[in-house]
């Protein structure tokens, strides 16, 4: 997939956090008395948001409030019908169909299954309404894309595996555990996780997990360690943080607590493992840049607004050429670096993370 990548400012995700939403919100405030004859999000319409999976904590803790809370800020008279699909392809085909017979006049679509859906965006654009691709790359004729440039986030997870090996790392046997196979961002976190790992470690064990089951990557941990040996494995890699709980539990049944094991998605569950120096690192992504992007986007298209200067990236679908993308930039996270992301940015608090059972972890991590 060709991927013409935007380079944001480096630096801590709390800055590319405050200039993303700056530039949300100028974008959003201006248009309203220029661009919208005195209509705008006043003469208001109904947007369709759909998530793929309620078990991993982002999509209702984030993902869904996000993207409300903006509507409803450039918006005032829009209605949100939500639906999530709890990973049921089926079902959100059925949801995607019932917000085009309600009359829907724009749709958020982060697709369960991003190979399935080129028939249902067809059907939408038919009806003259436009899908906005969430965080996955949805088939058939998008108008938009957004979401993380999702190759650099496996490129990360390869990275801080790499330095948490440190000098061990030529030659360690590494186990990887990728993400579901309907995913379409799943090869390319494990594609970019390959490119920085082949060649200096040696991946013993490599399997995917359909859905993102904790407990099918509980019991394939299980599998390498039992067709391994316990002492012939130096390091995780994992590609979420659901499922990095599953192979931490696996380990610890083992008796092994001291190789590097990495995630993504700085889920709360996770960042405690880190500051208990269970877990080595995951992966942050500002969500909620990109959930107020998308939203913005959404919009603008209701109200067919010039949307170009919040997706100055293009994206190729195995279906469509040249998709209008923001592509946002991940960061990883390890127990040195929560304070300066996720606690600047608000994601979480030192309250959410510090209860009472990492209470003297926190203290020792200098968060407490």
């Amino acid at each position: 997939m060709r991927q013409h990548l935007r380079v944001l400012a480096a630096g801590a995700a709390s800055i590319a956090l405050t200039v993303a939403l700056a530039a949300c919100g100028e974008a959003g405030g201006g248009d309203d008395d220029e661009g919208n004859d005195g209509n705008g999000g006043e003469s208001g319409g109904t947007i369709g948001l759909l998530l793929p999976e309620d078990a991993t904590t982002r999509y209702e803790s984030f993902d869904r409030p996000y993207i409300e809370g903006r509507i409803a800020e450039l918006c005032a008279e829009c209605e949100v019908q939500y639906s999530n699909a709890s990973e049921d392809t089926n079902l959100q085909k059925q949801q995607f169909d019932a917000l085009l017979t309600q009359g829907v006049d724009v749709i958020i679509l982060d697709p369960v299954d991003a190979s399935a859906t080129a028939s249902w965006v067809e059907d939408a654009a038919a009806e003259g309404v436009p899908v906005v691709a969430y965080d996955r790359l949805a088939e058939g004729p998008i108008s938009a894309y957004v979401s993380y440039d999702n190759e650099r986030v496996g490129r990360l997870q390869g990275e801080s595996l790499l330095a948490a090996l440190g000098d061990e790392a030529e030659g360690a046997n590494v186990v990887m555990i990728n993400g579901s196979p309907t995913d379409p961002n799943a090869p390319m976190f494990k594609r970019g996780a390959h490119s920085v790992l082949d060649g200096t470690v040696e991946v013993v064990f490599e399997q995917d997990i359909p859905g993102w089951e904790a407990a099918t990557a509980n019991e394939e941990m299980t599998a390498a360690i039992e067709s391994l040996g316990e002492e012939n494995i130096d390091g995780v890699y994992v590609a979420n943080d659901g499922m990095a709980a599953g192979v931490i539990t696996a380990l610890n049944s083992a008796g092994i607590t001291d190789i590097p094991v990495g995630g993504q998605d700085a889920e709360l569950a996770g960042l405690q493992r880190i500051v208990a120096g269970e877990q080595t690192f995951t992966i942050y992504k500002a969500l909620r840049v990109e959930a107020e992007t998308t939203a913005e986007i959404a919009v603008r298209l209701l109200n067919d607004e010039d949307f170009s200067e919040l997706t100055p990236d293009s994206v190729d679908s195995p279906t469509e050429q040249g998709v209008p993308s923001a592509l946002l930039e991940p960061v990883a996270v390890t127990v040195d670096d929560i304070t300066d992301t996720v606690i600047a940015d608000d994601f979480y608090t030192v309250e959410d993370i510090c209860t009472d059972d990492f209470a003297q972890a926190c203290e020792e991590a200098g968060l407490g």
